[in-house]
């Protein structure tokens, strides 16, 4: 086990005795509660509702999610097939539209379930058609051989759901060395957001390069900025990182520019929920903004984030959709109203940083300086 780990005790998702336990990062750091989803409904709820958020989280949960509706179905006595399963799948993807991993996480269990051998009769979505596919002997057309299918199927989506998960983590320790290998030693280092284990399978992108970082003496000091109107940095971020024992100073957003001319920081390490083919990356509100301050300053920018949060098929960033959120969350924090009523607000969630002013992006893959459409097509070539 990497001396990092000493710096990671934080699992936020996982699939236990039949349910996906979330937990619900709403009420950090008052209380670590856990939410159980015993369908896909209720994990599209949580996505949608914010128990669960950041993108490689986000798409892990939506993979449990269909695993739930498949044995649901399953235990129903219902037609599983894959065509049975795809309203649920929809009603998933809906639940957050920026996120490209959300996407990402249900395309790859269609295929997975694709890969299921079919009763006679099938085709591959899983309904009546004409045409001979292979199958295995054992799932005949009769009672016994439908039920052993629907079993087939619904381990065939278990184990794709649980890759999706161990992959992502082995991913986050991969790119926690790539990018701390970048730092200076003894640098301090500006993040925004939560990008850490409460948004991933565990270690985190952007919190895994500074719990990378730390561990291996590159990183002295860790600045958050508080996120609103969330606060995911101030509630999230500093209680991972005081959790982990990992030195930490929250500031309040509007401070990041007068920090980074004090030469407090030389890194701004930040997370992506989606990466266009140009490498220019969405990310939380007010991270296009800490690249330009980082860019006056000659603080470098660093995006940190697993190959799913790429798109090659999103040309660049204006083609990215920004999700907007109900403007009453701008009105108060912790639930206390501090805006006048009548008030009228505009609450984007997230918003797109250039790639001409990313110094370095990260992602398991490897390395990209300074990207660009042709940089990004040489690591992750024309399509996704």
């Amino acid at each position: 086990m990497p001396a990092s780990s000493s710096h990671d005790t934080i699992r936020a998702v996982a699939f236990v005795d039949g349910a996906l336990r979330l937990l619900d990062q709403r009420r950090l750091p008052a209380e670590e509660t856990y939410l159980l989803c015993t369908d896909a409904d209720s994990v599209a709820a949580a996505i949608r509702d914010l128990v669960v958020r950041g993108a490689p989280a986000i798409g892990i949960a939506a993979a449990w999610g269909v695993v739930l509706e498949a044995r649901r179905l399953a235990a129903q006595g219902s037609s599983l097939t894959l065509d049975a399963l795809e309203p649920a799948m929809q009603r998933l993807n809906a639940s957050r539209p920026t996120a490209v991993n959300l996407a990402w996480a249900l395309q790859r269990m269609r295929r997975a379930g694709a890969q299921v051998p079919r009763s006679p009769g099938m085709d591959e979505s899983g309904s009546r058609a004409g045409a001979q596919v292979p199958r295995s002997p054992a799932l005949d057309g009769s009672a016994s051989g439908e039920v052993e299918r629907r079993n087939a199927l619904v381990q065939a989506l278990t184990s794709e759901a649980q890759r999706i998960q161990d992959d992502d983590l082995a991913a986050n320790r991969h790119m926690g060395e790539l990018g701390a290998a970048l730092i200076a030693p003894g640098s301090g280092v500006l993040t925004h957001c939560n990008t850490g284990s409460l948004a991933t399978a565990g270690f985190g992108t952007a919190l895994g390069v500074i719990r990378a970082g730390y561990s291996g003496g590159r990183i002295a000091q860790v600045y958050a900025g508080e996120t609103r109107p969330w606060q995911q940095g101030a509630r999230l971020t500093m209680w991972e990182l005081t959790r982990d024992a990992i030195p930490a100073k929250l500031i309040a957003d509007s401070a990041a520019a007068h920090l980074m001319k004090s030469g407090a920081v030389q890194w701004v390490v930040v997370g992506a929920d989606r990466i266009a083919a140009n490498g220019d990356t969405a990310n939380k509100i007010g991270t296009y903004q800490l690249a330009i301050s980082a860019r006056h300053h000659g603080v470098k920018f660093m995006v940190v984030a697993p190959a799913s949060t790429v798109d090659m098929q999103t040309a660049d960033g204006s083609h990215i959709e920004i999700e907007l959120r109900d403007p009453t969350e701008l009105f108060g924090i912790g639930g206390a109203r501090n805006v006048i009523a009548g008030a009228d607000a505009w609450n984007p969630v997230f918003d797109v940083t250039p790639s001409e002013l990313i110094d370095a992006l990260v992602t398991e893959r490897g390395v990209i300086e300074r990207p660009d459409a042709d940089k990004m097509r040489a690591l992750f070539g024309a399509g996704r």
